[in-house]
């Protein structure tokens, strides 16, 4: 298994699903051929006016953007609607009826962290598998977040935990400063329930740690001077020994200036005993090297492709994803796409050890996710955007056998924590009209059993969901989703939000959204989601068909699936809206500059926008393998033909657009949506611009600030499509 990821040292999939997904699921959970790209950029970055919006906490910038709140929310909050829609989504984010996730431990029992009005930063719980199969399980409190910001006068966020295998008594609590992606480590005792006293603690800092033993950790994180890559992560894996001050732990592993990122992680067996400290060199978002710390202090690089990723052991087995097509040192050809399993020992131990194919993804096929049991590999296996879950169990003597869960189909599947000390997962499905529902499976048997459904959040009677396709400008077929009203009249005005996002290899899979059925759907709109490549829909070929040279893809998917929603008149132009965040921002940026035409609304949530400089600010140099470098001549070219904030001109049929931030984030720069609203008004078009001062990438610390945001979202939304 994997252990204590959570130190900066994840495979590159996931180093940009950490990147980007966060406000990615948020904007899921609410969210002809194209016109050419815009010309070069028109506004130089000499010639940047608005270069004093990036001082995130500067005295004129947060003056600016106290008045720019202070009029949007006199608009929105000012609306009859509005009060409504913030007492339906913070009833709906505050709701009891909500599965509370679970994640195995190797006594028996499961955690769930939990938020709801009592409990808004949230709290740490635990509870005996058997109790919490029930309908109303006994929970027993392991640390109270809201309790801690309370006692310590801080605005503390969970970010999680990491416990010490196998006992799991010891556990690192990483806790953020108002949602921020820098954290501070604590170590915690879970038996005596109490800080450990004269413990791990580790300052804030981007980075994490993981444990070795009970008195070691491996750490990256801030030292100060010198030890961050361009994008503002650790540069240096460092080993530090119990009792030891932060300049005494030794250095083990250095990466380089030009990194995304370097960190450890353990490989341990299912019982919990250490394989292999393996460290982590992300060169690029989607570029990394494993190199394994051996006991002497030395480093072996291990023989992968720079596109791929360690997912874990089944039995002596590692389970490795391949996300290019590679020749292996034996001479082993792999495609895009594989799952391929190594014996273990005989890998580490010599490279030219053979690996074999376990999973192969079709055309219209992708692997969403893959997990291990004790004894069984389960992975979420995509159809044209369709899930099924299915178990591979290896074979003595080579092989793998195939079977599928007897789950319900035509659903979006996620697989959830997986027990090490027998073969029990836990399944999550959802539909957009089907309400989340949590199922118990047995990958050894293939037994199932639904242990917790969702009560309906909105009144789904007479809603329908259709799949269409749309043709790209390259002659490419876009899929996308469409939930409406049986029987709609297909005349052109129906209110219609289309989301998307387009990056990162994240994929936009059918979900249950309560804030989208109650303020969207029942109230007569229609909601439709594009599967544009950037994504993850297909695998690994679908988001890599949109990097770099090749993101405007992405934007003409986008703006196709627009188009063919007008075309089959579903909507029209004017009661058209778009919604997307952070990479999903620049989407809906481009979409707003590139075809303001298709559109008469854009909710732009804590966006890229100015692309000549995102790689300056806070984590943006770590994406620059998703879409280049501005300081090279070749790639700033492509990049200035789509970056918004450079193609704002005058005289464009823009509709007024609501931007959104938040003071805290330090991933995406706050500066990206404060200059896009200052230039939109520098060329006379309307715009609403509200920043959350706290609450980081995700936009909302707390339930109350996610439900204000939702239903100014939904108040604006409602104002442009519906009136």
């Amino acid at each position: 298994m994997l252990r204590s990821a959570a130190c900066a040292a994840l495979p590159a999939t996931a180093l940009a699903t950490l990147a980007f997904s966060l406000l990615s699921t948020t904007a899921m959970a609410q969210t002809a051929a194209s016109a050419p790209a815009m010309p070069a950029a028109s506004v130089a970055e000499a010639e940047d006016p608005y270069l004093w919006l990036e001082q995130v906490e500067g005295e004129r910038a947060m003056a600016w953007v106290r008045e720019h709140n202070a009029h949007s929310l006199g608009v929105l909050q000012s609306d009859p609607r509005y009060q409504g829609f913030y007492d339906q989504a913070l009833a709906i984010s505050q709701s009891r009826a909500r599965i509370p996730s679970a994640g195995f431990n190797r006594d028996g029992t499961v955690d769930n962290f939990w938020q709801d009005a009592d409990h808004v930063r949230g709290v740490w719980r635990r509870a005996t598998l058997d109790s919490y199969r029930g309908a109303d399980p006994v929970w027993e409190t392991v640390l109270d977040i809201d309790a801690l910001s309370a006692a310590e006068g801080a605005n503390w966020v969970y970010k999680g935990v990491a416990c010490l295998q196998p006992e799991e008594r010891y556990c690192l609590v990483s806790l953020s400063d108002g949602g921020k992606d820098a954290i501070t480590i604590r170590e915690y005792d879970t038996v005596e329930r109490r800080w450990v006293e004269g413990g791990f603690v580790l300052p804030e800092s981007k980075g994490g740690a993981t444990w070795i033993d009970r008195d070691t950790l491996l750490i990256a994180r801030d030292f100060g001077q010198g030890s961050l890559t361009t994008s503002g992560y650790p540069m240096t894996v460092r080993r530090l020994k119990r009792g030891q001050s932060l300049d005494q732990a030794e250095i083990v592993f250095t990466g380089q200036p030009t990194d995304v990122s370097v960190g450890a992680y353990t490989l341990r067996d299912a019982d919990g005993a250490l394989k292999a400290t393996l460290l982590h060199r992300g060169v690029t978002t989607w570029e990394s090297e494993t190199w394994r710390l051996n006991a002497d202090g030395a480093t072996t690089r291990l023989a992968l492709p720079a596109r791929s990723s360690i997912d874990g052991m089944v039995g002596d087995h590692l389970i490795v994803t391949m996300l290019q097509d590679w020749t292996s040192p034996s001479g082993q050809a792999f495609r895009i796409g594989d799952v391929a399993a190594y014996d273990a020992d005989a890998w580490l131990a010599d490279p030219m050890a053979p690996g074999e194919v376990v999973i192969r993804p079709g055309e219209r096929e992708s692997v969403e996710a893959v997990t291990a049991t004790r004894n069984t590999l389960v992975a979420a296996v995509y159809d044209n955007v369709r899930g099924g879950v299915y178990v591979y169990r290896p074979r003595e003597g080579g092989g793998w056998d195939r079977s599928r869960l007897d789950l319900p189909q035509n659903v979006t599947v996620g697989l959830g924590s997986a027990s090490e000390i027998d073969d029990k997962i836990f399944v999550n499905l959802a539909g957009y009209l089907n309400p989340s529902s949590l199922w118990l499976a047995d990958a050894a048997t293939g037994a199932v059993e639904q242990i917790k459904s969702l009560p309906p959040m909105f009144d789904a009677t007479g809603l329908t969901v259709e799949q269409f396709q749309a043709r790209s400008a390259d002659g490419t077929m876009i899929p996308y989703f469409v939930v409406h009203r049986e029987g709609m009249t297909l005349d052109g005005s129906n209110p219609t939000l289309l989301g998307g996002y387009g990056g990162f290899q994240v994929s936009q899979l059918p979900g249950y959204s309560g804030t989208i059925g109650k303020l969207w759907l029942e109230n007569g709109g229609v909601y439709a989601r594009a599967n544009i490549r950037g994504g993850g829909e297909f695998g690994p070929r679908w988001h890599q068909a949109a990097l770099q040279q090749n993101r405007q893809r992405a934007h003409e998917d986008f703006q196709a699936v627009a188009a063919d929603l007008i075309a089959r008149g579903v909507t029209s132009p004017r009661r058209l809206g778009v919604i997307g965040g952070s990479q999903g921002g620049l989407l809906m940026g481009t979409m707003l500059t590139q075809r303001p035409d298709l559109i008469n609304a854009a909710v732009i949530q804590v966006p890229l926008f100015d692309m000549m400089r995102y790689h300056q600010l806070l984590a943006g140099a770590s994406w620059m393998a998703e879409y280049g470098d501005p300081d090279i001549s070749e790639q700033r070219a492509w990049i200035a033909e789509y970056s918004p904030y450079q193609n704002l001109r005058a005289g464009q049929p823009y509709p007024e657009v609501f931007i959104h931030t938040s003071t805290k984030d330090d991933r995406v720069h706050p500066g990206h949506a404060r200059k896009a609203a200052a230039r939109l008004e520098e060329l006379g078009y309307p715009v609403l611009f509200y920043e959350n001062t706290d609450g980081g990438h995700a936009a909302g610390a707390n339930l109350r600030e996610t439900a204000r945001r939702i239903a100014l979202e939904y108040t604006y939304l409602s104002r442009r499509l519906m009136d």
